[in-house]
């Protein structure tokens, strides 16, 4: 049987099949740039997204919802914490908070005052200036974040405030460690309550590290942002009574912003196991009869024997918290818990907890 190709044409076609193998390979080699040339644009479009969210700082965002002023401030990092502010009407949820009626007399007279201001303007009559900027006094746990939040959602009904979100910080958030670096922190912390409330909790601490501390910068800046941004921008500092006199007291500048006080009492013992009730409803528990008398004692004591230093509602809620796992701990020894057994917090459970 004859070749069907002559050497010349078997040359000619092993040159195209390599020909053929060779551009192939280059099609591959840039098909796979391509595909890494997309990846690292998405990648740095993503790295670029989560820049702007974090709003050009390097700060961390903590998004938390409402609920009672009992945490503790974080002083082990520089943190912003942004409290959105919620749909329900704040004026409810003021009157729905347990005690504190004198803080919510201050609260209503404020609203009402702004309220026919802002009448008198719309009936082209003079009206006073206002501050809008709040000082808040009293003990740890006694309600004061909870009410600043509403009070910043109350300002955006009222027409002051455009978003009526509140940021929470303290001295860890606004002072440097450096030179230069306090008043781009205070900056950025006013850039992000812009159109809310920016809430400083112990603010007298700003004025309290000495002479090689940075917290003369810290109160410049700020007052300094407080009348460049005075439309856009509510103040509200908070701390103990007196070191509160005494922080507004060292700056004329603090004086004249800040001149509507508002005192938060401590809780009461009966106020204190209202809001153990309210811990226990909210996480579906419930508490014997021996265990609500045993409580009830208890808090009375812890109220006669406490100091400037305690808690309020952070102490309950630590109790509570002592309580329930006191309770998992019983449990832990027996079998076939019913729904019954796994709600119900017991006088021993709360022994436990207050040893």
């Amino acid at each position: 049987m004859g070749n069907f190709f002559t050497s010349k044409q078997i040359t000619t076609i092993a040159i195209c099949v390599a020909v053929i193998f060779v551009v192939l390979g280059v099609l591959t080699v840039l098909i796979e740039v391509s595909d890494d040339g997309e990846q690292t644009e998405n990648n740095t479009e993503t790295r670029y997204d989560s820049d702007n969210n974090q709003q050009g700082s390097n700060y961390k965002f903590d998004i938390k919802s409402e609920g009672v002023d009992d945490e503790a401030p974080d002083t082990d990092s520089d943190e912003v914490k942004v409290k959105e502010p919620l749909e329900r009407d704040p004026y409810e949820e003021l009157e729905e908070l347990i005690g504190l009626e004198s803080v919510k007399e201050e609260v209503r007279s404020l609203a009402n005052y702004v309220k026919v201001q802002k009448q008198r303007e719309q009936q082209g009559l003079k009206s006073p200036k206002l501050s809008y900027h709040l000082v808040f006094t009293g003990s740890p746990g006694t309600g004061k974040t909870t009410v600043a939040r509403i009070v910043a959602r109350i300002y955006k009904d009222l027409g002051i405030l455009k978003k009526g979100h509140l940021v929470e910080t303290d001295r860890s958030g606004l002072i440097g460690q450096y030179v230069g670096q306090t008043a781009p922190r205070v900056n950025m912390m006013c850039d992000s309550a812009l159109n809310g409330v920016l809430f400083i909790d112990e603010a007298y601490a700003l004025t309290q590290g000495g002479q090689q501390d940075y917290g003369d910068e810290a109160v410049a800046t700020l007052l300094k942002r407080m009348e460049d941004d005075r439309d856009r921008l509510v103040v509200i500092v908070a701390g103990y009574t007196d070191e509160m006199k005494d922080f507004i007291n060292t700056n004329p500048g603090l004086q004249s912003r800040f001149n509507r006080y508002i005192n938060f009492p401590d809780y009461t013992p009966a106020e204190l196991y209202d809001i153990f009730l309210m811990y226990l409803r909210k996480n579906q528990y419930n508490i014997s009869s021996e265990g609500s008398s045993y409580l009830k004692q208890q808090l009375k004591k812890a109220v006669e024997l406490k100091d400037r230093n305690f808690g309020n509602a952070r102490f309950v809620r630590n109790v509570f918290e002592k309580a329930i796992q006191c309770q998992a701990n019983r449990l832990s020894k027996e079998q076939n818990n019913t729904a019954d057994d796994l709600t119900l917090i017991k006088l021993e459970d709360l022994k436990q907890a207050f040893k």
